[in-house]
């Protein structure tokens, strides 16, 4: 589902602006995202993988700190405590909304954040930081000599972060001396997950290596290999959001996917903003992916549009047989249904269906003939040769929607009528 705006005042008496990810059915549970040191909520590692853990079913908050963004307060007057303060106003306005995270995500500076104000969140069931300092004091680092004397000389002075320019306050710098990192670390008490590069330049390795000796069991260190820093690279993101999604499973609300569990209603596809035409598909409670070739410009990640059609028929008579089967009390094993797509440009009809139909079981010729034509009276048969009407709007559905259980209906119907193959 696209995003929605999530605001939410701050300790200090600001607003802060935030983007909710919101997942379709089943949902898993929710996740709070804080981003890097000066990055934003709309930064591309925040983004992916606030987008990936959603189309995974896990609800994701990612929100500007105070001075960045959207959100209001003084960039110049913020401090790393502030920040912590501000993820901690975050996680109640999610769980005052009805949306409690169980799952605390971290990137960078953010991570080292996540770390800190876990233990005032005890809502969270785990914690997980991506290239994270171990020392709130590695932010130094980031500064020239030149650059804390003139903090130091003048209470404030401009630096250059990223390539931009910021002003930080001699009031930044000593709030960074007031943080036991270890401390908080040790006394964390939920299941931890260190996800860092050992090539980061900015965030060296052996910040991983301290954060996890400091903490108690049950924790776990994986290597993002090669990637940079900032998971510039979209195969980066992608690994280290599927290792969350992963690893995070055993400590969400598991949901058992099904149409009891699922939506109720319509088929929806919706673009995933991966390649042109990469969609996710959510049916009956059940979500994938659908998507085009590679050699028609797609990702070639999914099913095409056409390849979801011939499902619906091989699916159809598949369920037809099995159900007349066992109606008529066949001797019928597994039933298998292969259906293809083609275009015959020169046919009075150009699209056509072609169907395989395996049966095993000791049936007759004549059984195995009644089978055939029962497959050809299948719902979703009827409505490819027949024809069927398409009402489109821009927003609310058809009045008289056929409900769900239309085509299970019409399968039963066709097993009780007098004459299963009359039209």
């Amino acid at each position: 589902m696209s995003p929605r705006v999530f605001e939410f005042s701050s300790p200090a008496g600001y607003r802060l602006s935030g983007r909710l990810e919101l997942p379709d059915a089943p949902v898993r549970g929710w996740a709070l995202l804080a981003h890097c040191f000066t990055c934003g909520k709309d930064n591309l590692a925040a983004v992916r993988i606030g987008r990936a853990l959603a189309r995974a079913g896990i609800g994701t908050l990612r929100f500007d700190f105070a001075g960045l963004g959207a959100s209001g307060g003084e960039f110049a007057g913020s401090t790393f405590g502030a920040d912590v303060r501000d993820l901690v106003a975050a996680n109640q306005a999610m769980s005052d909304a009805g949306m409690a995270p169980a799952l605390l995500l971290g990137h960078s500076l953010g991570g080292t954040a996540a770390l800190a104000a876990a233990g005032d969140m005890p809502n969270i069931r785990a914690v997980a930081t991506i290239a994270a300092p171990f020392d709130v004091t590695h932010v130094l680092g980031l500064f020239t000599p030149a650059e804390l004397a003139a903090i130091e000389e003048h209470g404030e002075a401009e630096v250059q972060l990223a390539g931009r320019p910021f002003r930080i306050r001699q009031s930044f710098i000593d709030d960074l001396q007031q943080h036991d990192q270890a401390g908080r670390i040790a006394a964390l008490g939920r299941p931890l997950l260190i996800l860092h590069a050992p090539r980061d330049e900015l965030v060296e390795v052996d910040n991983a290596s301290r954060i996890f000796m400091a903490a108690h069991y049950p924790k776990s260190l994986v290597s993002l290999d090669d990637a940079d820093h900032l998971l510039s690279r979209q195969a980066d993101v992608d690994y280290a959001a599927s290792i969350i999604i992963s690893w995070s499973a055993r400590y969400l609300q598991p949901v058992p996917e099904s149409r009891e569990h699922g939506q109720q209603g319509d088929v929806v596809a919706e673009e995933t903003g991966a390649g042109r035409f990469q969609l996710a598909i959510h049916a009956g409670g059940i979500r994938f992916l659908a998507d085009e070739p590679v050699s028609a410009g797609g990702l070639g990640t999914g099913p095409t549009p056409y390849d979801l059609v011939s499902a619906g028929l091989a699916a159809c008579t598949t369920m037809t047989l099995r159900l007349y089967a066992e109606h008529k009390g066949l001797p019928v094993g597994r039933i298998r249904t292969a259906v293809g797509h083609m275009r015959q440009p020169d046919a009075d009809i150009p699209d056509l269906f072609t169907r395989t139909i395996a049966i095993e079981g000791p049936l007759d010729d004549a059984q195995r003939r009644r089978l055939l034509e029962i497959a050809e009276r299948c719902p979703v048969d009827r409505t490819l040769v027949n024809g069927s009407r398409v009402e489109t709007t821009l927003s609310e559905p058809p009045a008289a929607a056929e409900p769900v259980e239309a085509h299970a209906e019409s399968m039963q119907r066709l097993m009780t009528a007098d004459d299963p193959t009359a039209a």
